[in-house]
């Protein structure tokens, strides 16, 4: 299927959001919208199809934000809190369209189920509680979408694997520190790659901006932008003026075409 993707970043900010609660920050304080993020997440879609990746816990908010009426499933990279929390906010896409379908790991699924076990209760279930179509994927398989072909990329967040999803020349990665040769293979020949970057200094599971730009150098898509960003990355368009011109920083609301 050769339709064009449309791809609406729902939110770009790591893990506590931008603002944070209570900091003083100057790009906490800051006036411009591209410097306030949500958690992260992407909606894709194509022709008559609507995927979001990760459900965070600002899901309810990004959905109104964006007018959403309808999606056909949620891709997870993985099980951390700011990209699963949003799940019991689904239920009015259960009362339209019945059960959503989730993509995501065993692992993953198995996180779920001790942290949402009354999501998952197959006995007695409360008749309010969100509804999920379980759909295993890992990275040893692609699988369709829509008629999409979609390619799982596993990269590591430290010594927790994530996965990342390719379609078509797009390709997302979030939470990414490392990515072994035989993944990089799959995350050649993009026109789009989005990715992590996280600050300027070093962390322990997340690329920093300087690990980003070198990933990109061996990767060579033709254009990248950068999501999960912290406050501590600094302002947005200071930043994005410092950037190859070939790389940008991801904001929130801000819609792409590949």
């Amino acid at each position: 299927m050769n339709l064009p993707l449309t791809i609406t970043f729902l939110g770009t900010g790591t893990s506590q959001g931008i603002p944070v609660i209570g900091s003083s920050h100057p790009v906490c304080l800051s006036n411009d919208f591209k410097d306030k993020r949500l958690r992260v997440s992407v909606m894709i879609a194509w022709g008559d199809y609507q995927y979001v990746i990760d459900c965070g816990p600002d899901f309810r908010q990004q959905m109104l934000r964006e007018n959403v009426t309808f999606i056909n499933g949620v891709l997870l990279t993985h099980e951390h809190n700011d990209h699963v929390a949003g799940i019991d906010d689904i239920r009015p896409f259960n009362f339209r369209q019945g059960e959503l379908a989730f993509y995501a790991e065993k692992r993953v699924f198995e996180a779920l189920k001790q942290r949402f076990s009354y999501v998952f209760e197959t006995v007695n279930k409360y008749p309010g509680a969100p509804t999920i179509k379980e759909v295993e994927i890992s990275k040893k398989h692609s699988f369709e979408l829509g008629g999409k072909i979609v390619i799982p990329v596993e990269a590591m967040h430290a010594n927790l694997p994530v996965l990342g999803f390719r379609i078509d020349d797009f390709a997302y990665m979030t939470d990414v520190k490392t990515i072994d040769d035989t993944e990089k293979q799959k995350l050649k020949g993009l026109k789009v790659l989005v990715i992590n970057a996280l600050r300027e200094k070093h962390h322990e599971s997340h690329l920093n901006i300087k690990e980003a730009l070198e990933l990109i150098k061996e990767l060579q898509p033709e254009t990248t932008y950068f999501t999960h960003i912290s406050h501590l990355m600094g302002f947005h368009e200071e930043v994005e003026a410092k950037l190859p011109k070939h790389v940008h920083l991801a904001y929130d609301t801000l819609k792409i075409t590949v």
